[in-house]
């Protein structure tokens, strides 16, 4: 499992923050979306955070008043949203645009555990079932694995 951190740049630090903590306190990895300035378009940008994002298995996108300058943050919800990753949000007390009102909103650090504890389900949900469905000829999609962890992280953040 690897987290695709989203975030407008002058969020930075609360991402900074927000990989420390779940790489410390949960052995979780993440990519940090830290463009590299060789890149000289939004063309050799965006192929560079697909490839990024094939390498992850869910987003989690940091969201501040600074997000709605932001044209790469909601491209990037797009693209994971194409690939059915789980999805969350993380952020302070703003008022989310309708589009991320779709997905879990965690608040806090406690929240955040609760992501993380729910991530580490699913991604064993994924294997097992991947195992199960190997060993007896059945098919699992990853939209499944992907309504279960909204339902279960919903509940726990209660939403």
């Amino acid at each position: 499992m690897k987290i695709f951190l989203s975030h407008q740049q002058l969020d930075s630090a609360l991402a900074l923050r927000i990989q420390g903590h779940l790489k410390n306190n949960h052995n979780i990895d993440c990519y940090l979306d830290v463009i590299d300035p060789k890149f000289n378009n939004g063309e050799d940008v965006a192929a560079h955070v697909r490839k990024e994002l094939d390498k992850c298995t869910q987003l989690l996108a940091v969201v501040s008043e600074a997000t709605k300058a932001s044209w790469w943050v909601p491209w990037e919800i797009g693209v994971a949203t194409e690939k059915d990753f789980p999805l969350a949000t993380f952020g302070g007390n703003i008022e989310l645009p309708d589009y991320l009102k779709k997905w879990p909103y965690l608040r806090s650090t406690s929240d955040l555990d609760k992501y993380a504890e729910t991530s580490k389900e699913a991604a064993r949900r994924v294997v097992t079932a991947s195992m199960d469905s190997a060993s007896s000829g059945t098919t699992v999609f990853r939209g499944d694995a992907t309504r279960h962890f909204y339902k279960t992280l919903r509940a726990k953040l209660g939403q």
